[in-house]
């Protein structure tokens, strides 16, 4: 046994006996033992056997520039040197905070410039239910406190964003959703859920679906609608054209705040800075994370328009929200340096950035004319490939062949990080992947849908 193998083992052990980890089961953990990641660089990863990994998921959704970038450690230390750390509250603040909400006020759309800050999206989106509630009590209508979410959406795990998300698998071991949300479908994905309907009467029925709930709850007794531009952790699934501006209207007609949670889908993930942009909406609150720090710090915000803000800070009474870490100087020093390092490099909205997710998407579509493909998807870096049985009639594997998950466990095995969420394969690489990269990673992707194939006795 090599001395990397007794060192990988013993980490295992010590992660068994004391380490909780998030949405695992841990006896089959323990069974296999933790795979353990010690360094990365650029798009890869290295584990502790000295195996190096194309990381197709950016860490989860958020590596925007990459691992390792040399000028982030500066800035962190720089930062902490000066000023490891101090709070918000007392009528306090500090540079790094100050600059980091102007600079997100520039990139959000629209007059969405005012900022909160947190450190997870989870927390950021607790924080917007709060703000919600809140400002339809200083409006006066203390009636709107429903909220409507979507089937199969994420919106994170504490107690509101796991209520919010619309995958019940979250909800019966912690007691949730707690009351006053509500979840409608049919999912806005065309692909999946479309049936025998065009894309246009797909979406019909979906923007008629939401104003039928609105209508049965009472347009004056909804606070908000919250969705993410493109539904992520569900499956990478964007919605029918069309389908964002009309939900835009359907908030307007009603008085509706319009909440887009783009913890995936901003800072650039899409090719414009938020998918709300992407998408041609004005949303009146927007919830990030990830891509703020491109996962160097845990830093998250809200960023609230205009007059929401305008509401709050009118308001003699002190508002009794916020965080221990809020703005914390050094992830905010971190985010400002990662924000300069987008905007220098030219990864989003440029010709170059263009031509990268041109290149994605063309390389991703060639694995459509494989036998396990029944479509390939993509919005910017984001992409899906969905595993079917029968191309023709989207005829999935039972659940019991656990076919998505073979794919990802022979993704890992050859060097390749692809999520899965059911049967479909989840990708969404670092912004700074090169053309070569994206081969490498296509290839892999191909290789592990032939294992797939060949395991299930496809090929």
């Amino acid at each position: 046994m090599t001395e990397l193998s007794n060192r990988t083992k013993f980490w295992q052990s010590q992660d068994a006996e004391h380490h909780l980890h998030p949405f695992t089961s841990h006896p089959g953990l323990r069974e296999r033992g933790v795979r353990m990641i010690t360094g990365a660089k650029g798009v890869y990863l290295e584990d502790s056997e000295g195996q190096k990994i194309l990381d197709g998921m950016a860490g989860l959704w958020c590596a925007q520039i990459g691992y390792g970038n040399e000028e982030m450690v500066q800035a962190a230390a720089e930062a902490m040197r000066g000023l490891s750390y101090y709070n918000l509250f007392f009528m306090t603040s500090n540079p790094y905070a100050t600059e980091l909400a102007a600079k997100i006020a520039e990139k959000t759309p629209g007059d969405v410039n005012q900022v909160l800050f947190a450190c997870s999206g989870s927390e950021a989106v607790d924080s917007a239910y709060k703000l919600v509630k809140y400002y339809w009590n200083l409006k006066g209508q203390p009636n709107r406190k429903q909220f409507i979410a979507r089937e199969r959406a994420y919106h994170g795990s504490t107690t509101v964003a796991a209520s919010l998300s619309g995958l019940t698998g979250m909800h019966p071991q912690f007691d949730l959703p707690i009351e006053g949300i509500h979840h409608v479908g049919p999912t806005p994905h065309h692909y999946k859920f479309g049936g025998d309907l065009s894309e246009e009467e797909f979406c019909d029925q979906c923007v008629q679906a939401v104003e039928d709930k609105i209508l049965e709850i009472g347009p004056e007794n909804v606070a908000a609608f919250v969705g993410e531009p493109v539904m992520g952790a569900g499956g990478m699934m964007p919605p029918p054209e069309g389908y964002w501006p009309r939900i835009e209207a359907l908030c307007r007609k009603y008085g509706i705040l319009l909440w887009c949670d783009e913890v995936i889908t901003g800072w650039g993930r899409t090719g414009e800075w938020f998918g709300s942009t992407y998408y041609g909406i004005q949303p009146d609150i927007i919830t990030m994370a990830k891509g703020l720090s491109s996962g160097y710090q845990p830093i998250s915000a809200v960023a609230m328009g205009g007059d929401i803000a305008r509401e709050i800070a009118k308001s003699d009474d002190e508002m009794v929200h916020g965080f221990t870490y809020s703005g914390h100087p050094v992830a905010c020093a971190v985010a400002l340096k990662n924000i300069e390092i987008m905007e220098r490099e030219g990864l989003v909205g440029t010709d170059a950035a263009k031509a990268r997710i041109d290149y994605f998407r063309t390389q991703l579509e060639t694995l459509a004319d494989h036998p396990l493909v029944g479509q390939v998807r993509t919005v910017g870096l984001l992409g899906g490939i969905e595993i079917v049985k029968d191309k023709a009639t989207k005829e999935l594997f039972p659940d019991e062949l656990d076919v998505g998950f073979k794919c990802r466990e022979h993704c890992f095995g050859n060097g390749l990080v692809m999520r899965h969420v059911g049967n479909s394969m989840i990708l969404c690489p670092p912004l700074v992947i090169t053309h070569d990269e994206i081969d490498e990673l296509v290839a892999k992707a191909r290789l592990a849908l032939d294992l797939t194939a060949k395991e299930i006795g496809v090929m």
